[in-house]
């Protein structure tokens, strides 16, 4: 069947939309949560540029290499839009954008639409699914760089299948622009396709791998390269960890494979087999697509398991770690997905009803379940007309609103874990500046080192932040020229606290 795509009928359009607004209240939107904290203030620092005249390295470092915080910009510049619906705008197109991808990859895998249906709605249904040990979800509950790549991603993988080589640079092109990191995994699975492609067939039915191994490998590190490069600086990588680094690394599990739980580490190996299997089927079956893409997959998670491996052991390596190899299973469980749903929906569902409801009903409604549990004290979708019913992000509004453009705030560095503030990001919220936190920018850190030594200070000064007493929030107005701290409503403090509800208070430094 000739894969739909762009050329879809205008049913299947309607119904991917459908499905696209179904996964979005599912699974919730939190646009100023987690790694929004990165992101958003890049978006706001290029619509008002006199925002943010501290700290802006922490997020203004990681902004100029991807087109993203632009991307983002010009619709609320030249279509007159608040910000907060252009994100909301953008979340669900970037959503809907994922799943016309993951369609027409399933019309190039099967023949049968109940298996193409069953494979992307599994994809919507586990949208935020945990990858392994990677701290990464399939797709986010906020707007970010690898919710925008990810359609482009997906029919990278299309094109290169298809033979259509110059469609595929031009996708990879563009996505690299946006998440250069993210992008050089897709690259290099689009390469080991191209390489598997070109194996004669008799030797590829055989299984013979491991002889292309080595070659495949060394093809594939050229990719994330660039990237690399546009990220540190030669004598970083090759320096020993500093001290600053390794307090960040202690607290990044999750790029150590080293570090993982057994079961995380099942989830890194198992898809191999998977993989395995459903080439098994393809070749049973004669689906030639899926049989290249699957073998092409079984190599791609090996490789990147033994990567993950050599730059996790060695101490003098652990910088390497900057390029986070295990973040490729991230597309591993994309394809894992759609694949092992259009194999369900051809043997399993098929045209049963009720087979469906059985099966996507509890999916759901546990997805659903999980992420209120994230976010508990907020609303499962945060709408843009919307007041926030949470504490800590109506203290943050309130600054935004009555403190001075070049107000520089102090938060306790892990203010994100408190409780009941679900990782509502102050930058990304108030639109002021702040020191460095222990949680958000220290990922920062760890793809730029040379800024370690500073966040360590800043961190370092807060630390402790909520039992100061005046002359310690003098000390950090005369280091850090600080004007303003947000603390717990718990604890009395003798300077002036203009703001203050049940959880939190907003304090001037005289």
């Amino acid at each position: 069947m000739e894969p739909i795509g762009l050329r879809s009928e205008r049913k299947d359009i309607v119904a991917l939309w459908g499905l696209a607004l179904a996964a979005f209240l599912i699974h919730g939107y939190h646009p100023y949560c987690e790694d929004a904290e990165t992101y958003l203030p890049g978006i706001e620092r290029v619509l008002n540029p006199h925002l943010f005249p501290v700290g802006s390295e922490y997020f203004q470092l990681h902004a100029r290499l991807t087109w993203f915080p632009q991307l983002i910009a010009y619709p609320v510049r030249f279509l007159h839009l608040p910000l907060p619906w252009v994100l909301l705008l953008i979340q669900i197109s970037s959503f809907f954008l994922f799943l016309l991808a993951c369609w027409q990859l399933a019309h190039l895998l099967f023949t049968s639409r109940v298996a193409c249906w069953a494979g992307v709605s599994l994809v919507a249904a586990l949208f935020t699914m945990p990858v392994a040990g990677t701290a990464l979800y399939l797709m986010d509950p906020f707007p970010n760089p690898r919710n925008i790549i990810a359609f482009a991603e997906i029919l990278s993988i299309v094109s290169v299948i298809r033979r259509r080589y110059l469609l595929t640079v031009l996708l990879l092109l563009f996505a690299g622009g946006i998440h250069p990191l993210m992008t050089a995994f897709t690259a290099s699975l689009c390469a080991l396709v191209v390489a598997m492609d070109r194996i004669p067939e008799w030797l590829a039915g055989r299984g013979v791998l491991t002889e292309l191994t080595e070659p495949i490998a060394e093809e594939q590190s050229n990719p994330a390269l660039p990237a690399m490069i546009g990220i540190t600086s030669v004598d970083g990588i090759f320096s020993a960890p500093t001290q600053a680094y390794d307090r960040v690394a202690a607290g990044h599990r999750y790029q150590f494979l080293v570090r993982w739980t057994w079961y995380e580490m099942l989830g890194a190996i198992a898809p191999i087999f998977l993989f395995l299997w459903f080439a098994s089927i393809a070749r049973a079956r004669r689906l030639r697509s899926l049989d290249l893409l699957s073998r092409s997959m079984t190599i791609f998670i090996a490789m990147y398991f033994v990567v993950g491996l050599a730059v996790s052991i060695p101490h003098r390596l652990e910088v390497f770690s900057l390029l986070q190899p295990m973040r490729s299973l991230r597309v591993v469980y994309i394809l894992m997905l759609l694949i092992g749903g259009g194999l369900l929906g051809e043997y399993v569902l098929r045209n049963r009803a009720w087979r469906w409801a059985c099966l996507f009903l509890p999916l759901a409604t546990g997805m659903c379940w999980a992420q209120r549990a994230l976010y508990p004290a907020t609303p499962h979708v945060e709408w843009p007309v919307a007041a926030s019913t949470n504490s800590w992000a109506q203290a943050f509004v309130w600054s935004r609103e009555n403190t001075p453009q070049q107000a520089i705030f102090a938060l306790d560095p892990y203010y994100m874990n408190e409780p009941g503030e679900d990782s509502q990001g102050f930058r990304a919220i108030a639109e002021r500046s702040r020191l460095a936190d222990g949680t958000k920018d220290s990922g920062v850190v760890e793809l730029f080192p040379l800024i370690g030594d500073s966040w360590n200070r800043q961190v370092q000064a807060q630390t402790g932040i909520n039992q100061f007493s005046r002359d310690d929030f003098e000390r950090l107005k005369n280091q850090f020229n600080v004007s303003w701290v947000v603390l717990d409503a718990s604890p009395r403090t003798d300077i002036p606290c203009p703001y203050r509800n049940s959880a939190v208070m907003v304090c001037r430094i005289p």
